[in-house]
């Protein structure tokens, strides 16, 4: 069961023996310790001031993976373009990317997160990132197709580790009512790393090179290495704080009176199961979009490749504006209704750009990438919602749904080579039919304990400036109510 199941994962009634540390203890523990993942750290109540810094650090990393893995996309192609990489071929590369997901994070990156903690994590992953951006050179000057598919199996591999990490970490540091705006917050500037690096590639690293000149190609992987590399470093360094499984099956048992929860076997979390599903269906698709958008603008507008791609930016573009929009609406709106009117919006337009024609379906396809913005981390946030003390395997599985990006795309080419680029928008339309259940049964089945989450103020302060849900709050509380009992603290601790 060690690298599989739940030998890391606290067992309730270990967690509630333990001494409680405070959020303060868990800010000030010694940074670069490995935590065991059964142990609290005071983490489970940390205020909005003590998560801004970890919150922005990691956000900074995903507008930096999402940067390189914007710049990646248009290595990519240059590599296409010059071993002549067929349609068939490249699906392939999409296989050995998002087939790492399928690998990773419920093997080693999983166990790797509940044995040595999130910082580790953050480390081995970038470091695996930066050995498989290295491969890339002797792909390069070898020119070697299977190099090529190997490098991006271990780029997925690091990328799948460093989700494994980021995703639950965002969400679970900080007050757990906020936790859909913070990961949505930090996947918005991930969007903009993805959108800024084709626009610097084809303008500043490759404005003046041959389309089958590899040089700048391998310069440009070995910068991203050592830029991988030294951000490991970083990471070593930085105080970041340890939220461990106990902590969240503390903090679940502290909201339970809101929500409803009850401790359960992992076999029992349908809606992380139903969550796994939906991801899966849902990554799928939006790849399967993204992979066919050009070809699909060119055969609906009848454009070149490059007023195609012109298009593709101006709809990524309207990604990553989707994903401040619903991180905003987020603050006023339950986030379980904002994911049914996304992916609602996601099913009209997919479906309209199924029978428009000329640029008019162009933008029905650029409005899908609109909609599509914050469906990922919104499921993501929602299926791990208590989760308690399985809250790390069960976001390691969500990661692997990422694995769906292996199967939809060489789908809708097939559908695509026989049918056309329009019919082929079939293909992602079943996914996201499969997804779109999601938000149905959430907002039917899982409204009270969703709505308990949001309404909880774990991690706000109280009238005395104490962080409600951290042990001196309550410390504090059961003082103040054997005053009024007229209980001094040396009787207290003799009726124990």
């Amino acid at each position: 069961m060690g690298i599989f199941g739940k030998k890391e994962e606290p067992e309730l009634a270990e967690v509630f023996d333990q001494r409680r540390p405070s959020n303060v203890d868990a800010m000030n523990q010694q940074h670069r310790k490995s935590i065991s993942n059964r142990g609290l750290t005071g983490a489970s109540a940390l205020t909005v001031k003590q998560s801004i810094f970890p919150i922005t650090l990691v956000t900074i990393l995903f507008f930096l993976w999402g940067f390189a893995y914007g710049l990646l996309d248009v290595l990519n192609a240059k590599f296409q373009n010059s071993l002549g990489i067929t349609a068939a071929k490249a699906g392939g590369l999409q296989g050995a990317y998002f087939g790492a997901y399928l690998i990773g994070p419920p093997t080693y990156s999983g166990w790797i997160v509940r044995k040595f903690g999130y910082r580790w994590t953050f480390i081995v992953g970038l470091c695996i990132y930066g050995v498989g951006a290295l491969m890339f050179w002797p792909s390069a000057v070898y020119r070697s197709f299977g190099g090529f598919c190997g490098s991006l199996f271990i780029v997925g591999s690091g990328l799948s580790t460093l989700e494994t990490s980021a995703n639950p970490f965002i969400a679970t540091c900080g007050p757990p009512r906020l936790s859909e705006f913070r990961l949505e917050i930090s996947q918005s500037f991930q969007a903009i790393g993805s959108v800024m690096a084709p626009l610097l590639a084809s303008r500043v690293f490759f404005k003046d090179t041959e389309p089958t000149d590899l040089s700048n190609v391998q310069w440009t992987y070995l910068g991203i290495a050592g830029f991988v590399f030294l951000l490991a470093i970083v990471f070593y360094f930085a105080p970041i704080p340890e939220v461990t499984d106990a902590d969240m099956a503390l903090q679940a048992e502290q909201c339970s009176g809101l929500t409803g929860y009850v401790d359960k076997p992992l076999k029992k979390q349908f809606k992380l199961f139903f969550g796994v599903v939906a991801q899966f269906c849902y990554v799928g698709a939006q790849v399967g979009v993204a992979a066919q958008f050009i070809k699909y603008s060119v055969e609906s507008a009848n454009i070149s490749d490059a007023a195609a791609s012109d298009r593709y930016a101006i709809g990524q573009g309207l990604f990553a504006i989707g994903r401040f929009a619903a991180a905003g609406l987020m603050m006023v709106v339950k986030p379980r209704w904002v994911l049914l009117v996304f992916m609602t919006g996601v099913m009209i337009f997919i479906a309209a750009s199924m029978g428009a024609k000329g640029e008019g379906g162009v933008a029905m396809l650029s409005i899908v990438l609109f909609f599509e913005s914050c469906v990922f981390p919104t499921i993501f946030t929602l299926s791990i919602r208590g989760l308690g003390r399985h809250t790390k395997r069960g976001s390691s599985w969500i990661v692997a749904a990422v694995s769906g990006g292996a199967l939809f795309p060489s789908l809708t080419g097939l559908v695509a080579d026989h049918k056309g680029y329009h019919i082929a928008m079939c293909v992602p339309l079943i996914g996201f039919f499969v997804a779109f259940a999601f938000p149905i049964y959430l907002n039917t089945v899982c409204a009270q304990e969703l709505d308990g989450f949001r309404e909880s103020k774990i991690g706000y302060h109280d009238e005395d400036g104490l962080a409600i849900g951290d042990i001196k709050h309550e410390e504090r509380r059961a003082s103040v109510v054997n005053a009024e009992k007229g209980i001094s603290p040396v009787e207290k601790e003799v009726s124990y």
